[in-house]
């Protein structure tokens, strides 16, 4: 049985707050993620012998941590900052908004039935579904590169404290 008019506009505006209430946890754990990368990357680059000490060990192992710390920063980027292109003549999407006129936007949405507004609502669950999609489909990738880096960061860091600290014996150097 199709939902009654009269509960389609706080439906939607519901399901619009609930979409849009996961967009501060994804960026949230866009932002752990972000820091876990480039604090390993400092580790790396702190505990790195001199350019003209490095063994091609210590090459393989520490281009493959960078690769994919910097393949994970990256997708953390493409989480950041997903396209926002949407949302043509809505009157909540903010973008659309402002292409207008103060007035221009005030006269516009008074002037809307409940049924455009229960659309526009609708149009924008869909579209910012898609885009929180991206945003987490970016995290999970770039949280996979990153807990993919953990053993060639571990290998590159032994095998540097093992040329930086020449009492230890070392399979690498």
């Amino acid at each position: 049985m199709p939902m009654k008019s009269e509960n389609l506009y706080p439906a939607s505006k519901d399901l619009l707050n609930l979409v849009l209430s996961f967009f501060s946890r994804v960026d949230a754990k866009l932002s752990v993620v972000l820091a876990v990368d480039t604090a390993m990357l400092a580790v790396l680059a702190a505990d790195a012998p001199p350019e003209k000490d490095f063994s091609w060990p210590m090459i393989i192992f520490a281009d493959i941590t960078i690769l994919l710390l910097g393949l994970s920063i990256l997708f953390l980027y493409r989480g950041a900052f997903p396209s926002l292109k949407g949302g043509h003549a809505s009157l909540i999407y903010f973008r659309e908004i402002a292409r207008r006129t103060e007035h221009k936007f005030i006269e516009e949405f008074k002037a809307q039935t409940d049924e455009q507004v229960v659309g526009d609502l609708l149009g924008q669950v869909w579209r910012n579904s898609e885009i929180l999609k991206i945003k987490f489909d970016s995290l999970k990738v770039a949280f996979t590169l990153l807990a993919l880096a953990i053993i060639p960061w571990v290998v590159s860091l032994a095998v540097f404290a093992t040329f930086n600290n020449p009492a230890r014996t070392g399979l690498f150097h």
